[in-house]
């Protein structure tokens, strides 16, 4: 074939070159043609249709990826069977026809586009194609295909269906194994016969030994309610099986270290479709929870015991008060204060989040409101032990009331007056505080015993060896109080 048409040519030669390049056409579609020979003014140049002993067209019809010719026009030249059964059109419906009258809106925009890009060099796109009611990922390659008059595209289609498939399926399957492995609950995947097939961190560490391959039921034996729907471990997996589930069943498991409570929920393991592969087990560990409401109910317990103990405490301060009050003035001031006195141990409890409080710390808070620690007239030694609360609520007592008497008639009412308290252990489980009051006036025995003196003989008493005395000698009141220890620095 000429490239070029000389303008001397006459119409009849024109009409025969015509007629030669049409023949030519209709043979490159119909496979007649094993090469085409392009004339220029330099050299031929020779596309060749064969190569060897097989025809270029058996080679296409071979290839499993579809595989077009199309002309500057996109008009289609040729089409092996793989591209019309990718299409669903027979090869006879593509021939002469527009490549894009054949394809759906989306493959068509793409495939222009491409053919666009083709004109500077290969290009290739990768593209989603609606088939049949679903999805398919096509891999559309473009070249530039030189031809006798201009140039056409040669494209090849390859369906990567598969191969995307798979590559999801394997992120998906990395996803979710990073998602086990990161949760902080127990995670564990069983097949269709129950064993262990993946297990994170948080569900080997309920298991001892390995977990992989065991049976689920072996590699950890787990107790139910007797009132659940499910009974058994083997229960818990047939549940899945079935294709149900069940979430927050509480069960337990006898750990090496201690019984662990767990709250245990079960799904089907879905892996095509509704097809069921087996089972996925969360296990919540709720030993800690479980201890914290254990503990939480038994501070309940004990903060209503002693607001029972504290209540009945006030009333009979109020009641005592009052029957050894003359005036309504005085009972005002004396009550308060030993309320007072009450809310100030009771807010040191509170501090040490009633552990007990240390001897040392409640006598220095009982005075504060008459003498500093730091003055002449207090001197504390050898306290450095810890009492339990209840013991700790009546020694602040009888301190409040050892110091209101001084503060009146005692060492504190004088210039020169001290109060010295001072510790000792008498044996391992008692330990003697005495209080010994210098300086002050002369001190005469009461002729009637008061609330004061009774609180302070009665209060301290825990048993054998226990109790508080008072001495009533000249030189200064002597309070001696034997403490049980219950609690050790």
């Amino acid at each position: 074939m000429d490239e070029a048409v000389p303008d001397t040519l006459s119409l009849e030669e024109l009409r025969r070159r015509l007629v030669e390049a049409e023949d030519t056409l209709r043979a490159i579609r119909e496979g007649d043609a094993d090469a085409v020979v392009v004339r220029n003014a330099n050299e031929d140049t020779v596309f060749a249709l064969s190569g060897g002993q097989e025809s270029y067209r058996a080679i296409m019809e071979a290839m499993d990826i579809g595989a077009i010719a199309l002309d500057d026009q996109g008009r289609v030249l040729y089409a092996n069977a793989a591209f019309c059964a990718l299409i669903g059109c027979a090869a006879t419906q593509l021939q002469h026809l527009p490549i894009f009258e054949k394809l759906d809106a989306n493959s068509a925009q793409v495939v222009r586009e491409t053919i666009e890009q083709a004109r500077h060099g290969r290009h290739q796109v990768q593209f989603v194609q609606s088939h049949r009611g679903s999805n398919r990922h096509l891999m559309v390659t473009a070249a530039p295909l030189p031809m006798a008059f201009g140039t056409g595209c040669a494209l090849t289609f390859s369906d990567v269906t598969a191969r995307v498939e798979a590559a999801a399926l394997e992120e998906s399957e990395r996803i979710g194994e990073a998602v086990i492995a990161s949760a902080n609950e127990a995670v564990v995947v069983c097949d269709r016969a129950g064993n262990i097939i993946k297990a994170n961190a948080a569900a080997s560490a309920l298991m001892p030994g390995e977990a992989i391959g065991r049976h689920f039921t072996d590699a950890l034996p787990l107790a139910f309610a007797e009132d659940g729907r499910i009974s058994t471990s083997d229960g818990l997996l047939d549940l899945a099986a079935a294709g149900s589930a069940a979430r927050g069943v509480e069960a337990f498991a006898f750990h090496p270290d201690a019984r662990k409570d767990l709250l245990v929920s079960v799904a089907p393991l879905r892996v095509s479709g509704e097809t069921i592969g087996g089972s996925v087990i969360t296990l919540v560990d709720l030993s800690e929870r479980k201890a914290f409401e254990k503990r939480q109910t038994l501070m309940m317990h004990e903060l209503d015991h002693r607001v029972k103990n504290t209540l009945a405490m006030v009333l009979s301060i109020c009641g005592r008060t009052l029957a050894g009050s003359d005036s309504l003035e005085e009972f005002r001031l004396r009550f308060t204060r030993r309320i007072q006195a009450l809310a100030a141990t009771h807010s040191l409890l509170a501090d040490a989040s009633w552990a007990g409080i240390d001897l040392a710390a409640l006598i220095e808070t009982e005075l504060a409101p008459y003498v500093s620690a730091a003055g002449p007239h207090l001197a504390v030694s050898k306290l450095e032990r810890t009492v339990a609360p209840d013991v700790a609520i009546a020694f602040g007592l009888v301190v409040h009331e050892l110091a209101t008497n001084a503060v009146k008639y005692g060492a504190l009412s004088a210039e020169n007056g001290k109060v010295t308290v001072s510790g000792s252990t008498l044996n391992g489980n008692l330990y003697e505080v005495v209080w010994a009051e210098s300086g002050g006036p002369p001190v005469t025995p009461p002729i009637r015993q008061g609330f004061g003196q009774t609180l302070i003989t009665r209060s301290l008493a825990r048993g054998e060896g226990t109790g508080a005395t008072v001495d009533f000698a000249p030189d200064g009141v002597v309070c001696r109080m034997v403490l049980p220890i219950e609690v050790e620095t």
